[in-house]
Order: structure tokens, then sequence, then C-alpha cells
């Protein structure tokens, strides 16, 4: 499939050896600026970060990298656990000779990139968390919203998951129109751009385990205190939208007893699609957001 093209972006591929995987990362900006990785959501790729991208780069070098099993990464067959993920992502930088990097994830991306910050702090300079909640969720709070992940159960079970990525283009281009306040914020090429890449058996099974293994492994650790006592120490701050129908700003709080410094912010008029709805109200939180490292430290990584 190829790439879409997006100004000033350029593309590379990255080998890790030690994780088996190879994975696709867009490239912007100016190499002397603080680094910026971006994380996608699910079932999106680095180009759901198009027009973010050249609202960052101008004063960031900006690194959108397709998770293992997405977009134009290897689709091997395991390690798409939460943690696995997180030490692709260790991988990748220890190959680009990046220390620390500021992380801004997505969704799914935001999933890992808690992960990522609790277990390996030390990598992560400050985390922006799109439209995804942090690892302690208040269950009060969740259970009554559980029905709005509905559309999980059509991809977690071996093999139908894979199944209905291969051949429901329209299902795809149904759940991120319904994600979106707006429907027609996504046209249906840029829809394609996402479904296109499921139709390879690979990539429609990687989708499929990355929710699977979330069901036995990440649900059930919840009650074994899998996170339960870890600590977040890197400064993250949490965007919701106002009006998003799979993660509400209702559960979006209640983290701050597991954190140094944790925020929310909320996006009136926004869905659960922020970076492609609302791409400049999460370029200003973020970079807002990243600036106070530079005001307090006075220093660069």
């Amino acid at each position: 499939m190829h790439l879409p093209e997006v100004p000033g972006v350029t593309h590379r591929f990255v080998d890790l050896p030690t994780r088996g995987v190879r994975l696709h990362v867009a490239e912007a900006g100016a190499d002397e600026g603080e680094t910026v990785l971006l994380l996608h959501d699910f079932p999106q790729h680095w180009y759901a970060w198009r027009h973010v991208i050249p609202l960052l780069s101008a004063d960031h070098r900006i690194l959108a990298v397709d998770l293992r099993g997405f977009g134009w990464s290897d689709a091997p067959r395991g390690g798409y656990t939460g943690i696995a993920i997180a030490d692709d992502l260790v991988a990748l930088l220890d190959a680009l000779g990046l220390k620390r990097v500021h992380l801004i994830g997505h969704g799914w991306g935001g999933w890992i990139g808690f992960i990522l910050s609790v277990r390996r702090p030390e990598r992560v300079q400050r985390f922006v968390a799109v439209n995804m909640t942090h690892l302690w969720p208040n269950h009060r709070k969740m259970l009554p919203n559980a029905w709005r992940m509905w559309h999980t159960a059509l991809f977690e079970y071996p093999p139908f998951g894979r199944l209905l990525l291969r051949r429901g283009r329209w299902f795809i281009r149904f759940l991120l129109r319904h994600w979106s306040r707006d429907g027609s914020v996504l046209d249906r090429a840029t829809l394609d751009v996402y479904a296109d890449v499921f139709r390879d058996p690979a990539h429609a099974r990687a989708g499929e385990q990355l929710h699977f293994q979330y069901v036995i492994r990440e649900i059930f650790g919840h009650p074994r205190g899998r996170f339960r006592t870890a600590h977040l120490a890197v400064p993250t701050l949490i965007i919701g939208g106002r009006d998003d129908v799979v993660f509400p700003p209702s559960v979006l709080a209640d983290g701050e007893g597991h954190a140094d410094d944790l925020h929310v912010a909320i996006v009136e008029d926004a869905g659960h699609l922020l970076p492609e709805e609302r791409p400049e109200a999460v370029a200003e939180h973020a970079r807002a957001f990243f600036a106070l490292r530079s005001a307090c430290s006075g220093s660069r990584p």
C-alpha cells in the first residue's frame, strides 16, 4: 500500500532485532528541537497525526511511529500486550540514540504511553494522553460507561476479529465517523487509508490480537493489582473531548493519587478523534505543557 504524502514528512524503517520487528517512523521538524514521539490509536496509524505534525514541527523534532502490527510496520504473530509494545518503543529510542522524549499518545497509543511512562520514566520527559483514561480508573464511574466499548467485542476473539477487519471496510468507516463529533471531518478517502491496511491478513490479525491480549491480560490484571501499586512520576496531561463517546470527561479524573503531576484538560465541541477533529487544540495544550519543563529547568535534554 502506498504511503500517503504529508508535506514536510519523511519516512524511515527502523529494525529492532531484539524485538523481532521493523517499525515505520514518519519524521518531521527541526533536528535541534526537543523530540516528540507520537503514538496513534486503533484502527489508525501515523497518518492520524497529519494535522498535528505541522503545528509542532516548527520547534520540535516529530517522530510518528506505526506501532507493531499497524500501518507500515511489521505485523509479527506475537507481541501485542501493552508491555511488549512499550518495550518496542524503548528499543526504538535506543536504535535512534534518544535518551528521553516528550510523548503524545492517542487512544490505544495513550494506554501504551501510560505503561511506558510508569515502567520506564527515565525515557519520558512529559506525557500527553489524548482521549484515554489513566491506569487507575474509578470503577464506580467506569462501569456505567462500559457500554461505550461495545465495538471491542467485535475485534477481540479469534478468528472473528481478523475476518471483520479484513472484510469490513464499511465498519471501520462507520466506527471512525461514530467516534467523531462531526462525522464529516473524515472523508471516505481518509477513512480508506486506515481501512485498507487491514486487507493484509497479518495486519488484520494484529488488530485482533491487540484487543484479545487486552482481554486476557489487562482486564483481569486490574483486580490482581498489575498497576494498582504503580506510580506515575512523569508529568502528565490528559486531554479529553467534551463529547467523546468512548471516554467521556467523567472517567478521566481520579488518578492524582497515583501520580506526582497529573492534570486533565477538556476540549469543547470535540469527540474521540481529537488529533483530527481539533488538532490545533492538541498542539496548543501539548506545546504549553512541554514548555513548562523548559521554563522550570532552563535546560535541554
